[in-house]
């Protein structure tokens, strides 16, 4: 793709814009405004809208082609149901509720739920490990157990270590009823071999991890299924979440924090003990 300067009948190298995911021809009357933009050789204006589904663009902007098989797009489209919302008790969209009560811009409480939302207890850089966990070790349980072991190979990061094998809920007590149907769900769809196995091994999981397994892994074990790899579901975890923030965030904005979840548990005295004199 290239944009055209001057009068030259070729672009000048540097003017050349490398992807393989977008492919935009100009205007006649301005250089800078498209009259034709590809995604993977789809036309977007011409063909896909008004056709194809939010999930159809969603995917071929990860992947270089649509999968063989429909079904891998219903199993990602109701992945991005299950998740669209984490709710209010989610850390992330916790920290978008507060940017909303304040008065911040629309984007400062997006990327706060971005930024909170993106570690590695219940966020988007723990559907990255446990995706990497399915890439190493496969559906056995003895290999999770040690997957903890940082590999002599494994990259300098700017998280910190992993405290629990990912995609289970260091502080849960049990398997959440959500978890257990959106792993069923996704095996009857039909997501793949990793689903079906963990679906039908929640229970056996948790008791050989000593820990339940939460959303994150299943998201993680669905999107290793569709063959995305791990920073992909890294991206789609922290994109796929976001609704659910924007919308908790303007609700919290119109009503104010004296409606604000939780603030009268936090401040009440009677539930905070006093400092010591």
């Amino acid at each position: 793709m290239a944009i055209s300067t001057g009068t030259a009948s070729a672009p000048s190298p540097k003017d050349l814009i490398h992807t393989a995911i977008w492919h935009e021809t100009p205007e006649a009357d301005n250089p800078f405004a498209a009259h034709s933009a590809r995604c993977r050789g789809y036309d977007v204006h011409g063909e896909m809208v008004g056709r194809a589904r939010w999930v159809d663009m969603l995917w071929l902007l990860m992947r270089p082609e649509l999968p063989a098989a429909p079904r891998q797009l219903d199993v990602l489209e109701a992945l991005a149901v299950a998740l669209a919302n984490p709710g209010p008790r989610d850390p992330s969209v916790d920290a978008a509720m507060c940017a909303g009560i304040g008065g911040s811009p629309a984007a400062s409480a997006l990327i706060a739920a971005l930024a909170v939302g993106a570690g590695r207890n219940g966020g988007a850089r723990e559907v990255h490990d446990a995706m990497t966990m399915w890439q190493r070790c496969g559906p056995d349980l003895a290999a999770w157990q040690g997957y903890l072991v940082a590999s002599a190979g494994d990259p300098v990061e700017v998280f910190p270590e992993r405290a629990h094998v990912p995609g289970f809920d260091p502080y849960g007590a049990g398997t959440p009823l959500p978890v257990r149907q959106l792993a069923a769900t996704l095996a009857g769809l039909g997501a793949g071999p990793g689903i079906d196995w963990l679906h039908a091994s929640l229970d056996q999981a948790a008791l050989a991890i000593g820990l339940p397994l939460a959303i994150s892994g299943v998201a993680a074990c669905a999107l290793h299924d569709l063959g995305f790899s791990p920073d992909q579901g890294e991206m789609l975890y922290l994109l796929l979440r976001l609704p659910g923030a924007a919308a908790h965030a303007l609700e919290q904005q119109a009503v104010g924090f004296k409606h604000f979840p939780f603030y009268r548990l936090e401040l009440d005295p009677a539930a905070t003990p006093k400092e010591a004199a």
